[in-house]
């Protein structure tokens, strides 16, 4: 039985001809790949019986393999004799000089691939083929010219597939098996959960459909299973080929991770990578790249292919674990050997930025890969701020001074340059003087000419070698080049009407930031391609400001679902105390004496959280004193959040709430840290909750910007700078209690303004129903004089 292959000539090729080290200590911004700019000018010189960008496609049969290839390649020049030549154009930022006839084998056989195409075609005994490099800045031009027949082409395309072949038969062996375990596997659970059907349904028919979905699923729907399940299904029923679950956090990839290992039990088969940071996965104890000081990245390309078919050929669930264990056997850098298995896996579990993120997304994916690749966007609260982040970008006054002193005796050019962009940003603090800040809508075009002419000059610099003897002036230059390209590739993602351009000076620093306002066009951009994405949260709310902010259109879908917990499983009260900045020493003594009774009556476990680490350590401080007799005698115990705790202190932060540990415990956090969002403390680890405070961010010049934007688009600037935000972070760090069916708990909503419509409105329905939302009035000592149902006074 014959199987088609179908692939592109570029793949192809990179997989079979791919060679040599990895060396991420610099490479030119333009690497040596098909530049749109440079083709199109040696293009525009072909003669009129020259043609450009022809699509071309054969058959090349490899045992009971069918390899359908095809591709487009550059130019296909016709000399006055009637003689055929293939012309492939390479652009680089580099000096041409380094490159030599066969400096990129790569390249020739790419060219040789659409050569050998046309020259079996047309019937043509021997056929020309020319590489054409580009120098970007220069223009200039070097160009290599080879004559081969078609007994040559043709012997070298049939080796070129058979390199292929072991890979092509292991994928098309998995497929098979991957489609038959998933047409024969079942809900992983006894039953479905509450809502949880017509969630996992929602999925299936937006993937089916080709849209977006915009999902509020609340805790205890089950939403790692409602969406790795349905789009799961729809993998083996032909609609996808591949899935991304994308994340925030490493908690929220080990819930995917263990999902499919569950699915596994019941008959999966499926190849599923786990990309982990660079800097969490390096085996050496500094991150340097290059086959100088790695030996994991010295050959790796030589290397690599035979690691990822041994590792496909015996694994299906590859954790960071596995992948380690992998990359030492075959002695491969784990991080790019992950983003190499990730190329080749039926599923994707990785951080936001590998698909959202243009300074770091995968590169590798063709336009036809993303027809049928579904993105899963979990805790989608998170993308908003994320994706303002990724596309803004900002330069300091410092980092170029520096660098015009380090290089001014041993590199003028770079030194020049750098001393330019500098000078330009002391002139910008002169002209705004007692202001400290100016705003302007437009990107700053001198500056980026500026920052053009040092990223050019940093560029030919690291290029011949320098920066390479592990100085910290050549790693200064190359934070200062790759801070550059992205100030740079900011500024051509600017949208007038979505990005401000602000100039803020301090003491001596003065700081430039295109600053992204709405990030829903770029999102969509980004994204653009994939068949469907379903973002999900159990804080999505309101839905309309989330389709909004991510990309939605009137096409998309949103649902939600409801709680699968009962009422009574929850108690939440509201008390009515300012947590306001200007109210807060005045509230200290109330607040303090409040969360000080709450420890002495709760016999369980209990969690604080406040909107600031030094409001946290005010109140704190006040508690303690307050329990201290209490503490010493070992009846309650207290621990409290950390700004840069590492990862055991987290754990063991988490670690301390247990059921049956004899002496209750009360933790103090901060919303929106580590600890108030994927944290599971089920049944009695955690039976009460307490949030100071509505949420809102920080007063501040960009939530500023941000208010001042929406006040102009929507209407509604408060709302979306701070409130809606905010309040995000309330419903996560309330979410931590009712984890599961059998979990009880208190709720406490300690500020005034939960009494208000715009804050009362974003709660979930099950804290705010008019027989269970109670709110307790306290005195001027924090004492509890009156509790009734909402809707009494105090």
């Amino acid at each position: 039985m014959t199987t088609t292959i179908t692939i592109a000539v570029r793949p192809l090729v990179e997989y079979a001809y791919s060679s040599g080290d990895i060396d991420t200590g610099f490479r030119t911004a333009t690497a040596l790949t098909e530049g749109t700019k440079a083709h199109q000018r040696v293009q525009s010189r072909y003669s009129e019986r020259d043609q450009k960008e022809v699509y071309v496609k054969t058959e090349v049969a490899c045992g009971e393999l069918l390899f359908v290839i095809d591709g487009r390649c550059d130019g296909l020049l016709e000399a006055e004799d009637g003689a055929i030549t293939i012309d492939e154009i390479k652009s680089t930022s580099g000096e041409l000089a380094n490159i030599a006839e066969d400096s990129y084998p790569v390249h020739w056989a790419q060219a040789y691939c659409y050569a050998f195409i046309v020259a079996h075609e047309r019937g043509l005994a021997a056929i020309g083929v020319q590489l054409t490099y580009v120098q970007v800045d220069s223009e200039a031009e070097k160009r290599f010219k080879r004559e081969l027949t078609l007994a040559e082409l043709t012997a070298f395309v049939h080796e070129t597939v058979e390199k292929y072949a072991p890979y092509a038969r292991m994928r098309t062996a998995h497929e098979a098996a991957r489609d038959a375990s998933i047409r024969e596997l079942p809900f992983p659970f006894p039953a479905y959960r509450s809502g949880q059907r017509k969630f996992a349904g929602a999925v299936y028919k937006s993937i089916e459909a080709g849209t977006k979905l915009f999902a509020k699923a609340p805790t205890g729907t089950g939403k790692t299973i409602s969406t790795l399940f349905p789009a799961i299904k729809a993998v083996g029923a032909g609609v996808l080929q591949r899935l991304f679950y994308l994340t925030a956090r490493t908690i929220t990839r080990t819930a995917a991770e263990e999902a499919l290992a569950l699915m596994e039990t019941k008959g999966l088969r499926m190849h599923a990578v786990t990309i982990t940071a660079k800097e969490k996965v390096c085996f050496q104890e500094e991150v340097r790249c290059s086959p100088e000081h790695c030996p994991y990245a010295d050959g790796y390309y030589d290397r690599v292919n035979g690691a990822v078919l041994d590792m496909l050929e015996h694994e299906t669930i590859m954790t960071r674990t596995v992948i380690e264990g992998y990359a030492r056997k075959h002695r491969v850098c784990p991080f790019e050997f992950s983003l190499d298995a990730a190329y080749a896996a039926d599923a994707v579990i990785c951080d936001y930025n590998y698909i959202f993120d243009p300074r770091v997304s995968l590169k590798r994916q063709f336009e036809e890969q993303k027809r049928k690749t579904a993105l899963l966007v979990d805790e989608a609260h998170n993308l908003v701020e994320r994706a303002r982040e990724m596309y803004s970008g900002e330069l300091a006054k410092a980092m170029f001074l520096e660098l015009g002193r380090t290089f001014k005796t041993t590199e003028r050019e770079v030194a020049a340059a750098a001393k330019a962009v500098n000078d330009y940003l002391l002139a910008r603090r002169k002209a705004i003087g007692e202001r400290l800040t100016e705003v302007e809508t437009a990107k700053p075009e001198p500056l980026l000419a500026l920052v053009e002419s040092f990223s050019a000059a940093a560029e030919r610099y690291l290029a011949r070698g320098g920066g390479e003897d592990g100085s910290e002036a050549g790693a200064q230059l190359l934070d200062a080049f790759f801070a550059a390209q992205a100030f740079l590739r900011t500024a051509k993602l600017y949208d007038e009407e979505r990005h401000v351009t602000y100039t803020e000076c301090f003491k001596s620093e003065v700081k430039v930031r295109m600053f992204c306002l709405d990030p829903s066009q770029q999102l969509r951009q980004m994204t653009k391609g994939y068949r469907s994405q379903i973002l999900f949260s159990a804080t999505l709310s309101p839905l309309s400001y989330y389709m909004d902010m991510l990309g939605g259109g009137e096409e998309d879908y949103s649902v939600a679902i409801p709680s699968p917990f009962t009422a009574e499983q929850l108690e939440a009260r509201l008390v009515p105390l300012s947590t306001r900045y200007q109210d807060r020493e005045r509230t200290r003594e109330p607040l303090a004496e409040l969360l000080a009774e709450q420890a002495r009556r709760h016999e369980g476990n209990g969690l604080f959280f406040f909107p600031s680490y030094a409001y946290m350590a005010d109140i704190y401080e006040r508690f303690e004193a307050l329990l201290g007799p209490l503490i010493e005698e070992g009846k309650i115990e207290v621990i409290v959040q950390r700004t840069a705790m590492s990862e055991a202190e987290r754990e063991q932060f988490l670690a301390s709430f247990q059921a049956e540990r004899g002496v209750p415990l009360f933790g103090f956090a901060v919303m929106g840290g580590i600890f108030s969002e994927g944290v599971d403390l089920v049944g009695d680890r955690l039976t009460l909750v307490g949030i100071v405070g509505v949420g809102l961010p920080q007063i501040g010049f960009e939530r500023d910007l941000l208010k001042a934007h929406f006040d102009r688009t929507r209407g509604s600037g408060f709302e979306y700078a701070y409130v809606i935000p905010g309040m995000n972070k309330v419903l996560q760090a309330g979410g931590r209690l009712i984890r599961s069916e059998d979990d009880r708990g208190t709720l406490l909503l300690i500020d005034d303004r939960y009494r208000q419509g715009q804050y009362r409105r974003l709660l979930p329905e099950e804290w705010r129903q008019d027989r269970e939302f109670r709110y307790a009035a306290v005195d001027e000592h924090g004492q509890e004089y009156r509790q009734g149902r909402r809707g009494d006074e105090p």
